[in-house]
């Protein structure tokens, strides 16, 4: 095929105008121009790409039409590598051969034939009859258009007959490894050539765990082939055969191509799997620790170990969410480096005026540094890390709080009745009941019975408008996704073949508001809508007393005397 012609060094976007005699401008930039293109000289074409051809004429251009290299069908262009679709997905499937029938050097499958070999046999194959490879190129092949499916006959799918106990495998954790010399990472294109022929008991035992795992979760043909795929690229990696598969080493499967979370799902479900994946608070906690003395961070690991795992023994503490977690090490870690930097090389060196120093003036950053040195000096008081308490006598500071604002109905409305159904759903479940976004996120198909959304031990009657946004959305699932067996009422394109929730960004990043805004705004409709009634907030919406103060603190707010009154028919109180 011949190489398309450089760009012009004016605009850089166009094709010189020609190339024998040389010239290295369009005829946009032609000096003395700008000067119109002609028509193309073989087909009248105003489509004008270089040497008086347009772009389908010119053996260059991107919309001229050659050969498939792969099954040699007529109609593939450039723009994919002269490659059909299914020549595309052969070469990410299957390597490099000669075929055992046309004696080509290409791609060869299974039955060590090429893809145009194959089609060949299936054309010619009689119902309820096996292919028969040799009589069908003996007299050579018919070469068909590309991206086009032939019509084959219907031919009775059997389903070969599986054990029902997989082979042995004889998967265990190493007794010695080989450190390597030089941390060179391997070159993608090797690694997934060589993915192409591996074959082991490990890859042919996950195979079948692939095909059992993928019918039970409704997964797709290509995903499936793609994390058949991902396993012969860790096998490929994996530096000793019978050695257990870390996950750390499979999320560098992104690197290949490869399927990352489906095949750690299949590695477990095999019982392969060693997860030494970090959860995103101890990476925080690392990007946070990196730099501070050695003697410090062993102190706050060990800190970071009983906040998240808890402690049996005495004192004995719960585990605490990752969240306040998270908030308490974003409070502190200003101050820890500024120690670090005066030359503090442990936490027990700390007092109490040192403490009250390093304390912001106000806001909430003081806030969040308060109760995160608080959590912090307790936690290695009672580990016996600390001589005293630095932090035992400070007092907490009042969180400053906002005044909650009502929203603009009009978005709202427009949310509600927005075409997908996830928004629609979402928006009323917020905007009616004020969910939260991480209930949402948690909801089961089975919370909601006979209209009824049983939540953290409420029994809340769903209102009509989100009685029918449920049903337009368990149609649009069951259309959608008939064979995923996910619990949660809500489910995506990456959720669906799995068992876990959907992201907590699903569905509001398609929308202009915010789940909290939102919940918020309902609240204010109605305590104004009762009168201030607390006890009622209360009980509706799971509310503690603090934070029903807060909402109705806001009836006696000017601003929001008369914003709020009386409320829209659009959201009533439920």
């Amino acid at each position: 095929m011949t190489r398309p012609p450089p760009r012009c060094i004016g605009c850089q976007r166009d094709r010189v105008a020609w190339v024998k005699p040389r010239v290295d401008f369009c005829y946009g930039c032609l000096p003395g121009g700008p000067f119109p293109a002609p028509a193309c000289r073989v087909c009248g074409s105003a489509s004008y790409f270089s040497d008086g051809l347009c772009e389908a004429c010119h053996p260059g251009g991107p919309e001229h039409l050659g050969s498939c290299r792969g099954c040699l069908a007529w109609g593939v262009t450039r723009a994919h590598g002269w490659n059909c679709w299914a020549c595309r997905w052969w070469a990410t499937h299957y390597p490099l051969g000669d075929c055992s029938y046309c004696q080509r050097r290409t791609r060869v499958g299974e039955q060590n034939a090429c893809r145009l070999c194959l089609d060949q046999a299936r054309m010619s194959q009689e119902p309820g009859r096996a292919l028969h490879l040799g009589a069908a190129n003996a007299h050579g092949q018919q070469i068909t258009l590309a991206n086009m499916r032939p019509a084959r006959p219907k031919v009775p799918h059997l389903k070969p007959q599986r054990a029902e106990h997989h082979a042995h495998v004889d998967v265990r954790a190493p007794t010695w490894r080989q450190p390597a010399l030089l941390d060179v990472k391997p070159d993608p294109a090797l690694v997934r050539e060589r993915a192409l022929t591996a074959d082991s008991e490990l890859v042919r035992f996950c195979g079948d765990v692939v095909r059992e795992h993928a019918t039970r979760h409704g997964w797709s043909k290509r995903q499936t082939n793609d994390v058949i795929r991902s396993l012969r690229i860790v096998q490929v990696l994996q530096d000793t055969p019978s050695a257990m598969i870390h996950a750390t080493d499979v999320q560098a499967l992104s690197r290949y191509g490869g399927n990352v979370s489906s095949t750690l799902e299949v590695l477990a479900a095999a019982g392969l799997l060693i997860d030494d994946r970090l959860s995103h608070v101890q990476r925080y906690f690392a990007s946070k620790t990196t730099q501070l003395p050695a003697p410090m961070t062993a102190q706050l690991e060990v800190w970071l170990e009983v906040m998240l795992g808890g402690s049996h023994q005495a004192p004995r503490r719960r585990p605490r969410d990752p969240m306040t977690t998270r908030i308490h090490i974003m409070g502190i870690a200003p101050i820890l480096h500024a120690w670090a930097t005066d030359g503090r090389q442990s936490l027990a060196e700390i007092t109490t005026a040192q403490v009250r120093a390093a304390l912001p003036a106000s806001g909430s950053h003081r806030y969040f540094a308060e109760y995160g040195l608080r959590s912090l000096f307790t936690v290695l008081k009672d580990r016996k890390l600390i001589f005293t308490n630095p932090a035992r006598s400070l007092r907490p500071t009042p969180m400053t709080r906002n005044v909650p604002l009502p929203l603009d109905t009009d978005a709202v409305t427009r949310a509600l009745n927005s075409s997908d159904p996830a928004i629609a759903l979402a928006v009323a479940l917020v905007a009616f009941h004020a969910l939260t976004a991480a209930q949402v996120q948690r909801l089961k198909l089975t919370d909601v019975v006979d209209g009824r959304l049983a939540l953290d031990g409420r029994d809340i009657p769903l209102a009509r408008p989100v009685l029918v946004r449920l049903a337009a959305w368990l149609d649009h699932r069951g259309a959608t996704w008939p064979a995923s067996i996910n619990p949660h009422l809500f489910v995506g394109i990456r959720s669906a073949p799995r068992l876990g929730p959907t992201g907590k960004q699903f569905p509001w990043t398609k929308t202009d508001l915010r789940p909290q805004a939102l919940r918020e705004d309902r609240i204010l409709q109605e305590i104004h809508a009762t009168g201030g009634d607390i006890r009622r907030i209360c009980d509706l919406f799971g509310l503690s007393v603090d934070a029903a103060v807060r909402y109705a603190n806001t009836i006696e707010h000017p601003d929001l005397r008369h914003s709020l009154t009386p409320v829209p028919r659009t959201r009533p109180p439920v």
